[in-house]
């Protein structure tokens, strides 16, 4: 058999076991015969848009048949995947507000009461029963997603803060209905449409403003009314989490809402008996993929359902390598190709909610509202039966050193905030005195080009906190930073003197959890906190943004959205735009005298840590500390 070559991975006990797997064709292992790229892709160049083509720019030709030059085709590009990222998170906003509405129209009780009470606050909805704010809420959020792109989404104005939202209305960037915004922005990308580069880069930011505002800041708060809010707690990492005594299940994907079914089921006696007829314990639901991030975020209301957080994206083949996975049930984005030859290897049975996210290999059971005790009953019988018919015949190996007993979970904008007695300014406090430099969100995915699996994360995270930088994190960042250590207790050990103390008098890591990249509008609600605390525009803060490692097409929506915001946004690679000088200047350089924002691009670890310690160091000069 041929050697198999890996690519690197940050952490060291999962690169073992992939290893020991010699018979086992994972992620990990086809990287490097795919290590040959398009150099016309990379800088996005090539248009595929016609049958003329695909036309690549060079020196020579530096038009496409139809005149299209390297910035219209760059601009292009760069729109369309930032159009398909929204409407992902705008598919899973759009989805989580009919849940709420559906469960308000059952009388389906909630977990998140407060939140329910607060999010009617911002939105303005006068105090009445808590089923009929529930539904105008809900309502609400459906009528602004299906606006025409004409009509101003209403929410914006409250969601914002209003520095920003001022800013945004002066450079006309408050989005239209985004589903329609979605629509035209692939009608103005399409063949010998606008050819102007300025204009699509501004819709990007549209989008971006509509990716942040409804796809992560409102489904978080959708999810926290439906399932509960976080609690700040410790919880085991890894694999560890994995008991072969249960009936394991594994979801994939990001809609954490279609699950509160099943998680109310598995709690039931039947349930209990359903797994012991089959000589199992009870149902364990097993964290991989953001959604299991979500569901780690706030495991205080399932601790008997919910065991744990096994690891991000590309971990999720390796957990399914340990063999006491019993079924993966898909319904969103992450739930990578990959996983279908291993399901099939370890008669994994696998089960698809959203046909958005359906497996080849995957049985279809659409979710509805309506239907979801119906579709949660079939999930257990499904894995229970799974359970019966592969357990005799499959080898079970779990690595039980992988991971950490006790790692720090459950912070969002509400918890941190009563976790510092009730408001922001001991954090403040904190950076003022210079006790702490300042704050770098490390979020969104891994991938496996930047330096290996989470390395490039990793090695910068190590970066910043040895310079006394606090770091958040949210995304399959913090999947593979937990696992690794830096969530955990020791791992102040690796900060900076004045960080490591804080660390130790306030019993936290130098690295927050702040959970799923759906979690990245969580930090900005924390930074929005900080700005009006004090009285401040958001780019003004010493916190700088960086995702290292991004992969998908929803990562760049994300970061339209940091750039709209006015922060400085790092990345390892760059987002297939540099064949054009002028959206890269663009979105280098200019854009910081439109939004505030810019775009960074450097593919190394130190050089990274010292441009984004600059800036961190230059808005503290600004703001005389």
């Amino acid at each position: 058999m041929k050697v198999q070559e890996f690519c690197e991975i940050a952490d060291k006990e999962l690169e073992k076991f992939v290893k020991q797997k010699s018979n086992l064709e994972t992620s990990f292992n086809r990287v490097r015969p795919q290590s040959l790229k398009c150099g016309f892709g990379i800088q996005g160049i090539c248009c595929r848009l016609c049958a003329n083509g695909p036309c690549r720019i060079t020196p020579d030709q530096k038009r496409g048949v139809c005149g299209a030059d390297a910035h219209t085709i760059a601009a292009r590009n760069f729109l369309r995947a930032v159009a398909a990222g929204a409407a992902c998170y705008l598919h899973v906003v759009e989805n989580t507000a009919e849940n709420l509405k559906q469960m308000a129209q059952n009388s389906v009780s909630f977990k998140g009461k407060r939140t329910l009470h607060k999010l009617a606050e911002i939105l303005n909805v006068p105090n009445r029963d808590e089923k009929e704010l529930a539904l105008q809420i809900s309502q609400m959020v459906l009528e602004d997603l299906y606006k025409p792109r004409w009509k101003k989404m209403e929410l914006t104005k409250f969601l914002s803060y209003p520095a920003r939202y001022q800013k945004w209305e002066e450079l006309n960037l408050l989005p239209g209905g985004a589903k329609s915004e979605v629509f035209d922005a692939l009608v103005k990308t399409s063949t010998n449409l606008s050819s102007d580069p300025v204009d699509m880069l501004m819709h990007a930011l549209r989008l971006g403003i509509a990716t942040g505002l409804y796809g992560l800041i409102l489904t978080n708060m959708l999810n926290d009314i439906i399932m509960g809010e976080p609690v700040i707690r410790t919880a085991p990492v890894g694999f560890r989490v994995i008991d072969p005594d249960y009936i394991n299940i594994m979801p994939t994907g990001h809609q954490h809402s279609l699950f509160w079914a099943l998680m109310e089921m598995i709690n039931q006696k039947e349930a209990e008996q359903l797994a012991q007829s089959v000589g199992a314990k009870g149902f364990r639901i097993i964290g991989c993929t953001c959604v299991g991030q979500d569901f780690q975020l706030r495991g205080e209301h399932s601790n008997s359902v919910f065991c744990g957080h096994a690891g991000n994206n590309f971990t999720s083949e390796a957990v399914l390598a340990t063999g006491a996975i019993d079924l993966v049930v898909s319904e969103f984005n992450c739930t990578i190709p990959g996983l279908e030859p291993i399901a099939e290897k370890y008669m994994v049975k696998m089960m698809c909610l959203d046909d958005v996210a359906k497996k080849s290999n995957a049985e279809l059971v659409q979710y509805s509202p309506q239907n979801a005790y119906e579709i949660a009953k079939k999930i257990l019988n499904e894995a229970a039966e799974s359970y019966k018919l592969r357990r005799t015949k499959v080898q079970i190996d779990i690595p039980v050193d992988h991971g950490f007993d006790q790692s720090l979970t459950g912070i969002s904008e509400d918890s941190l905030r009563e976790f510092l007695g009730g408001d922001y300014r001991p954090l403040i406090d904190l950076i003022a005195r210079g006790e702490i430099k300042g704050i770098a969100a490390i979020v969104g995915c891994s991938n496996l080009t930047s330096l290996g699996h989470d390395v490039f994360t990793v090695e910068l995270t190590k970066e910043l906190i040895k310079r006394d930088i606090l770091v958040l994190s949210a995304g399959c960042t913090s999947g593979g930073l937990e696992n690794c250590g830096f969530m955990s207790k020791g791992a102040e050990k690796m900060a900076g003197e004045k960080l490591r103390k804080v660390c130790e008098k306030l019993n936290i890591p130098p690295v927050l959890n702040f959970g799923p990249c759906l979690a990245i509008g969580r930090l900005e609600m924390v930074a929005a906190e900080l700005a009006r605390t004090l009285n401040i525009d958001i780019p003004q803060l010493p916190l700088v943004l960086s995702a290292p490692q991004w992969l998908e097409e929803q990562a760049l929506a994300d970061g339209a959205f940091g750039l709209a915001l006015g922060l400085p946004l790092h990345l390892s690679i760059p987002p297939f735009i540099t064949g054009s000088s002028l959206v890269t200047e663009i979105l280098t350089e200019k854009l910081s005298d439109i939004t505030g924002g810019m775009l960074i691009i450097d593919g190394d670890v130190k050089s990274s840590a010292d441009k984004l310690e600059a800036i961190v160091n230059e808005r503290r000069r600004q703001l005389g500390i």
